[in-house]
């Protein structure tokens, strides 16, 4: 894996100077524990950052952020078109993948082909839907899904992890864009995956346009708004983004939010999902060959 150019990583670091002085207009920084004093509790209030894939070019940086920090997070992996490299779960990804495991993060589908939902097909039958991806070798196209091939997709992705991080992916699953339906929604469970969405104060706008929502906008709505229990939403890159979001308001967005005494866990940890990942273990055919 090439390491980030210098002039990117000079950029994003200047960005994240200017970005970081926000923190210190909503919140003022944490008390640390003096040199021989015990850290204290454990934090109760925990918040569940969680990453989707995009096009990767930020990745190593967000990696190094989360490391830094201590944080672990839910990375929803789909197989997107990436910067560098065979796409996003491919073998130019599979050391980033593997370390990432081995620091304690959790893993989840995204959909292989980043599949979005746009509508049921109503009638009798088995359940069908309009599905638009915007990977793989029909994206772009409109096409009809059964259940089948729409829980096979999630699979994929999911069988894919498994073998990069060596560890099993947790049976959920987020649907591009967030864009679901019942019927969808009670295919995918009916096939093992239980979908996550984000709380509203959680989707911190890495999506949008950066001349009209600048990082530092971003972060203070972001420090302003969210609450204990939480699910935040960012991206491993976004092509249409020009100012990234990432690491610049990452970092900052994480000292406030412990600043508040707020944690960070993974989605294993979530009362509405921890129960569900317990007792429905995906059960993936890996090939070992």
């Amino acid at each position: 894996m090439r390491a980030v150019t210098e002039p990117l990583r000079s950029r994003l670091q200047a960005n994240m100077a200017v970005v970081a002085i926000s923190v210190f207009s909503v919140f003022a920084a944490p008390t640390l524990p003096a040199h021989g004093q015990t850290a204290p509790p454990a934090c109760t209030r925990p918040v569940y950052l969680t990453f989707d894939t995009g096009h990767m070019g930020t990745a190593p940086l967000i990696a190094e952020v989360l490391q830094r920090q201590k944080v672990r997070v839910t990375f929803f992996a789909a197989h997107e078109k990436t910067q560098q490299g065979d796409g996003s779960l491919g073998q130019h990804w599979a050391p980033w993948w593997k370390a990432r495991a081995a620091e304690g993060h959790a893993f989840a589908s995204h959909t292989w082909d980043h599949a979005y939902w746009r509508a049921d097909i109503t009638g009798g039958g088995a359940a069908q839907f309009r599905i638009r991806p915007s990977a793989g070798a029909q994206a772009g196209q409109n096409l009809l899904w059964s259940a089948k091939t729409y829980c096979d997709n999630l699979r994929q992705a999911a069988t894919r992890l498994q073998v990069l991080t060596g560890q099993a992916p947790l049976p959920l699953f987020r649907a591009p864009g967030g864009k679901t339906s019942p019927r969808l929604l009670a295919a995918a469970k009916q096939c093992g995956f239980e979908h996550v969405g984000w709380a509203d104060a959680g989707f911190l706008g890495d999506e949008l346009p950066s001349d009209r929502y600048p990082n530092a906008q971003l972060l203070q709505k972001a420090l302003r708004n969210i609450r204990s229990g939480d699910i935040l939403m960012a991206h491993l890159g976004i092509w249409s983004r020009q100012d990234p979001w990432a690491p610049a308001v990452l970092e900052p967005l994480i000292e406030g939010l412990k600043a508040r005494g707020l944690c960070f866990a993974t989605l294993r940890e979530h009362p509405a999902y921890r129960e569900w990942t317990l007792r429905h273990p995906l059960q993936l055919a890996i090939d070992t060959r």
